[in-house]
């Protein structure tokens, strides 16, 4: 098993190194790592072979943001996640191979684009864990807020707007758009999404009250 501690480490200079913002950073690379970690438990049952792909999963799930389009050329970041797989943990050149094809593969945009990859073999599973993990955390109203703010409009008014436009058009679409395979993710992201909506709902309080509005 890799040393998590040391591959926590990297993502965290990675994130510093590229300007990477909060919604991205590494509070979200932990929510992935947990929820990837829930839709394993979740599935060994059923897939014990996935107890064995375990540091794929976990190393996906901390490093999946470090070659995001979104901060810097994705090739850069491939190779930037590569060097320090093959160097600094005690994955196999091949698993590194699989780490860097679920990482460049398993985004909302290139899933729409170009579906899901099918040369995984029996990594397919391991695949959807990581992605459907990273999917879970895009529930996160406020999140959308802050990626907003940060790397689109730095107006509040305009990022909140932006943010009501992406999960009417896209996050609370997701069961609708068939883009989750286990059980599990199914279950939960209902819950998700009723949570998404009650806080969408607070705000849309906070700003129509009439002490604050002037300031939205």
């Amino acid at each position: 098993m890799l040393v998590l501690p040391r591959l926590i480490n990297f993502a965290l200079a990675t994130i510093k190194t590229m300007g990477i913002d909060e919604s991205h950073g590494l509070s979200h690379a932990f929510n992935v790592l947990h929820h990837s970690h829930n839709i394993l438990e979740s599935e060994i049952k059923t897939h014990p072979f996935l107890d064995n792909q375990r540091e794929i999963i976990y190393t996906s799930s901390l490093v999946h943001d470090l070659c995001d389009q979104k901060y810097t050329n994705e090739y850069y970041g491939i190779a930037h996640i590569h060097r320090h797989l093959i160097t600094q943990t005690s994955l196999l050149p091949e698993e590194a191979a699989i780490v860097e094809k679920i990482i460049s593969t398993m985004s909302y945009s290139k899933v729409k684009k170009d579906g899901f990859p099918t040369n995984l073999g029996n990594y397919r599973m391991a695949y959807h864990i990581v992605r459907e993990a990273d999917l879970l955390s895009a529930y996160d109203f406020d999140r959308s807020i802050i990626y907003n703010m940060n790397q689109v409009d730095p107006t509040f008014q305009q990022s909140m707007t932006n943010a009501f436009e992406l999960f009417d058009s896209r996050v609370l679409r997701h069961n609708q758009d068939e883009l989750f395979v286990t059980d599990y993710s199914k279950a939960l992201s209902k819950q998700l999404e009723k949570d998404a909506l009650e806080r969408m709902d607070k705000w849309k309080s906070i700003l129509h009250n009439k002490n604050m509005s002037n300031n939205y």
